[in-house]
């Protein structure tokens, strides 16, 4: 069974990571791919690592890595004028590779629709959504829409479009990869802060109470927000939804980001939002892949905030990231997480800011105890909530959608 995963990275981190390895761009598709992967960005090579022993050939593409996907079009002979789109070398990659599933793990439609029309070898198409799920014409072109959270599993399967729930997980070979050492903050925030409804509004509010009663380090890209953010991103607003209403009237997707602000697409106003200027004081710079695991690990306790689109389900990566890593996690509370962790023994869960702050005083007033709750939040993590774990279950959902396209057809 050969399986083919298409995502895109965030592009700040691309630019980051190649200029942390100065010469890559000029190397190889498979060594720039393998340098991407060790640094464990987003999913890295977790699922090729984890399906390939269920007899899976797994090829993933990172479409938007600019360096490596012309590689790959010059090791394979792509010509200049076709291979002059991203999205071209993409649909070239999946017409060579010729696979039985494409997972795909991104949005743009147009794409998607090239792939489905261009690969005669397709029998399935699977998505991907976390919590907040935006509104796009790829869940059209999907067989099954997969998400970590119940809330989005049960929207979309209410809307028509056929979904199917499985949790995030850890990969063990991170942990080879990361220094040792003495632990040296005390408590972490790593993740977003968009001021949208249904994004992090319960979880600012949190913050504040923390930073202001304890102190907190807030990892966040919105560390890097400044004035001139505050000055840019109405504009930045504005020519968003000028291109939403072009494409909404025909206009390709592809021959809009060629234009000088196509780039504005990959920006939608949600990640344009102020920056809470209670927060800015105990913000620091956003951290990803190894470096963020990094962080994690040497973080005496690390918060855990879902988003307010997951009201009732713990779902999201950091659960698994920061228990994987054998830090103590605090959590909020959900109605599934007894079914993931032990709560207050293998994590520390609250349901109020106030409860927050108590339990987080009294683990950093108890050494010990919270150590031991970090020991058996990794012990849970590693014997249940790997990729290895995970894959059999993805390997379920993918031979049951098979059976039923056979039937179907």
């Amino acid at each position: 069974m050969k399986l083919l995963k298409v995502t895109r990275f965030y592009r700040s981190y691309l630019k980051n990571f190649y200029r942390k390895h100065p010469g890559l761009a000029d190397k190889s598709f498979a060594e720039q791919k393998a340098a991407l992967d060790y640094d464990a960005f987003g999913w890295a090579d977790y699922w090729t690592n984890a399906l390939t022993p269920l007899g899976y050939e797994v090829m993933e593409i990172t479409y938007n890595a600019k360096p490596m996907q012309q590689a790959w079009a010059k090791e394979n002979s792509l010509s200049p004028r076709r291979g002059a789109e991203l999205e071209n070398i993409a649909l070239a990659q999946a017409k060579s590779f010729k696979p039985d599933i494409v997972w795909f793990e991104d949005f743009n439609d147009d794409l998607l629709h090239a792939i489905r029309a261009g690969v005669p070898s397709l029998k399935v198409v699977l998505g991907w959504v976390g919590s907040a799920v935006p509104r796009t014409k790829a869940w059209r072109h999907m067989d099954l829409i997969l998400s970590c959270a119940q809330e989005s599993v049960e929207h979309l399967n209410k809307n028509g479009f056929p979904s199917a729930q499985l949790h995030h997980a850890f990969d063990p070979r991170i942990n080879g990869r990361l220094m040792k050492g003495p632990k040296q903050t005390d408590l972490s925030f790593i993740g977003q802060l968009v001021r949208l409804s249904k994004f992090h509004m319960e979880r600012e509010y949190l913050l504040e109470q923390l930073a202001t009663k304890i102190g907190i380090d807030i990892i966040s890209p919105s560390a890097d927000w400044g004035w001139k953010d505050d000055v840019t991103a109405p504009m930045i607003a504005a020519a968003y939804y000028g291109m939403k209403a072009l494409k909404a009237v025909g206009v390709p997707g592809s021959a809009l980001r060629a234009l000088p602000i196509g780039k504005v697409m990959d920006f939608p106003p949600k990640s344009l939002r102020l920056v809470d200027p209670v927060l800015k004081p105990f913000l620091k710079p956003g951290v990803f892949g190894l470096q963020m695991f990094q962080v994690l690990r040497d973080s005496r306790i690390t918060l855990n905030v879902h988003a307010d689109s997951s009201p009732r389900f713990a779902s999201n990566m950091r659960l698994f990231e920061t228990t994987g890593v054998g830090t103590c996690m605090v959590t909020d509370w959900k109605a599934n997480l007894p079914e993931l962790f032990e709560p207050d023994s293998q994590v520390v869960t609250y349901k109020t800011a106030d409860e927050c702050v108590e339990k987080i005083s009294w683990l950093l007033d108890h050494p010990k105890e919270r150590e031991d709750i970090a020991r058996a939040g990794q012990a849970r993590t590693l014997r249940e909530h790997t990729f290895a774990q995970r894959a059999l279950l993805l390997n379920e959902i993918i031979q049951k959608q098979m059976k039923t396209k056979v039937n179907l057809n």
